[in-house]
C-alpha cells in the first residue's frame, strides 16, 4: 500500500525516557546529526501525507523543534497520567485515511521498505514480529496457519510457548475503523495499570479478524531507551551512511573510523581518509579530505584539507589547498593555499593568494566579529596578524611578522615590525661565563 493518500501514520513520542538520564527529551537525542524522532518522521513521509505525533513529556519543546524543520505535521497532546501506556497514547487520536500505521518515535532505524511491507495486503491488522535466537524476556507471538493468534507474556507462557522465538516488534498497521472501535475499549486492568496497544490484537482475534505477522529485521526495529542504545543505533546508522556513499563512488580509508552526518552530500570523486568527520549539511565535491580532519556545515569543491585541518560552519573552499593545523571559519576561499598553522575567520580570500604559517585573522574585538578581505595574488608572510576590519587589495606582499591594522592598496608591500636590536656578548654577561664557557 504505497499510496500516501490511503495511509495515515501516528508516531508515539509521549514517553519521559528516564533511562536516558538527560534533560533533553529522549526523542530529540541525535543520531548522525538528526534527532531520532526526525528519522522516524522522514520514514513516515515516504509513505504518508497524514502524520500525527503524539506528545506529552516536554511536549511544547518537541513540537517547536518539529515545526522548525517540518510542515503539515499534526500533533496530539496526550494526558499520559490519566492514560499511561502505548494504548493510552492512542486515546483520542484521529487520523484521516482508511489505514493507520503506528510507529514509535524512538525507532530511528526504520526504513521505507519495512513500512511498505507493514502496510501491504488487506488484513485487518499487520503486526511486526521478529525472530530472535534468544527471546528471553520478551512476550511471545503465537502464530497458527500464518496468522497471529495471541501474544503471551513470558511469565504466562507454558513450556511449548516458551520455545517460540517470535516476538512483537511493536509496530502495527491497522484498519482505521477497527482502531477507532478498539481504542475506546482498552482498559488498564493489569499489574502495571497501563493501557496496552497489544490488547487490540486480542480483540481482533476474538472477533475472528485477520492479524497478519510481518517479519522484520531486528536492526530496524531497535528502540533507543538509553545512551548505550543511542551509541548502538549511531553505529548502525553510520554503517548505512558510509555504505551508501561508498556505493556512490566515495573512497574511504578505514571507513569504520569515519563519521558522516546524514545531511552531508558528496559529488564527483571524493576521498575521505581515516578519522575524518563530516558534520552538518556539508557538501563535498571532487575533494580530498585527509586524515583526522573535520568539516562542519560547509562546502568544499576541487579542494584538499588536512591532515588535521578544520573547516567550521558557513565556509566555502573552491580550488583551495588547506594543510595541517589550519582552521577556517565562516570564510570563502577561492584558489588559495594555506599550508599550515593558520586561522582564517570571517574572511574572503581570492585566487592566487598564499597564507603563510602562523597567520591569524583577528576577527573578534570581544564584542563583535569583523571581516577580512584579501584580494588576488596576495602573499601573506608567516606570523602575520590581520586586524579586522581590513582589506588587502590585489597583488600585495605582506612581510613576515607584520601586524596589519589598515587597508593595503594594490601592488604594495606592507611591513609592520619593531626594529631589531642586538646586544653584543649579552649571553656571557647574563650567565656570568666567558666565551670559553668558564665561570
Amino acid at each position: 500500500m504505497s499510496n500516501t493518500n490511503s495511509l495515515s501514520v501516528v508516531i508515539l513520542a509521549a514517553g519521559q525516557g528516564t533511562r536516558m538520564k538527560s534533560t533533553t527529551p529522549k526523542v530529540l537525542h541525535e543520531i548522525s546529526g538528526k534527532s531520532m524522532l526526525f528519522h522516524a518522521i522522514d520514514a513516515a513521509q515516504e509513505v504518508s501525507n497524514d502524520i500525527t505525533v503524539v506528545l506529552y513529556h516536554q511536549a511544547e519543546r518537541i513540537q517547536k523543534e518539529i515545526e522548525t524543520h517540518y510542515e503539515n505535521i499534526h500533533f496530539h497532546m496526550q494526558d499520559a497520567k490519566k492514560y499511561p501506556g502505548t494504548g493510552g497514547a492512542m486515546k483520542g487520536v484521529k487520523t484521516q485515511n482508511s489505514r493507520t500505521l503506528i510507529l514509535n518515535g524512538d525507532m530511528p532505524l526504520i526504513t521505507k521498505d519495512s513500512l511498505l511491507a507493514l502496510t501491504s495486503g488487506d488484513a485487518d491488522i499487520n503486526m511486526s514480529v521478529i525472530q530472535l535466537e534468544d527471546p528471553s524476556g520478551y512476550g511471545r507471538v503465537i502464530i497458527e496457519h500464518g496468522q497471529v493468534k495471541e501474544i503471551v507474556e513470558q511469565k504466562d507462557c507454558n513450556k511449548t510457548q516458551l520455545l517460540t522465538k517470535t516476538v512483537n516488534a511493536g509496530i502495527y498497521s491497522v484498519n482505521t475503523a477497527l482502531l477507532e472501535c478498539y481504542i475506546p475499549q482498552l482498559n488498564n486492568n493489569n499489574a502495571q495499570a497501563e493501557y496496552y496497544l497489544t490488547d487490540i490484537v486480542k480483540m481482533a482475534v476474538d472477533e475472528g479478524k485477520i492479524v497478519n505477522p510481518i517479519y522484520v529485521q531486528e536492526e530496524e526495529f531497535k528502540g533507543v531507551n538509553s545512551k548505550l542504545d543511542l551509541a548502538a543505533a549511531e553505529e548502525i546508522m553510520q554503517r548505512r551512511i558510509r555504505t551508501e556513499w561508498m556505493k556512490a563512488g566515495v573512497t574511504m580509508r578505514l571507513p569504520e573510523t569515519i563519521y558522516i552526518d546524514c545531511r552531508a552530500k558528496f559529488e564527483g570523486e571524493c576521498i575521505l581518509e581515516n578519522g575524518v568527520s563530516i558534520q552538518g549539511a556539508s557538501t563535498i565535491r571532487s575533494s580530498h579530505i585527509k586524515a583526522n580532519s573535520v568539516v562542519e556545515s560547509s562546502t568544499l569543491e576541487n579542494s584538499d584539507l588536512g591532515p588535521m585541518g578544520r573547516v567550521r560552519p558557513d565556509s566555502m573552499l573552491i580550488d583551495t589547498h588547506i594543510g595541517n593545523f589550519v582552521e577556517i571559519k565562516k570564510s570563502t576561499l577561492r584558489g588559495v593555499k594555506a599550508g599550515h598553522l593558520s586561522y582564517i575567520g570571517d574572511a574572503t580570500v581570492e585566487e592566487g593568494s598564499n597564507i603563510g604559517a602562523g597567520v591569524i585573522t583577528c576577527n573578534y574585538d570581544g564584542k563583535n566579529k569583523y571581516k577580512t578581505i584579501i584580494g588576488k595574488n596576495v602573499f601573506v608572510g608567516s606570523d602575520t596578524q590581520l586586524v579586522a576590519p581590513v582589506t588587502i587589495e590585489d597583488d600585495v606582499m605582506i612581510a613576515a611578522g607584520s601586524t596589519i591594522n589598515k587597508n593595503v592598496e594594490k601592488g604594495a608591500l606592507a611591513i609592520s615590525r619593531a626594529p631589531m636590536k642586538t646586544i653584543k656578548n649579552f649571553f656571557y654577561k647574563f650567565f656570568e661565563i666567558t666565551k670559553n664557557g668558564t665561570k
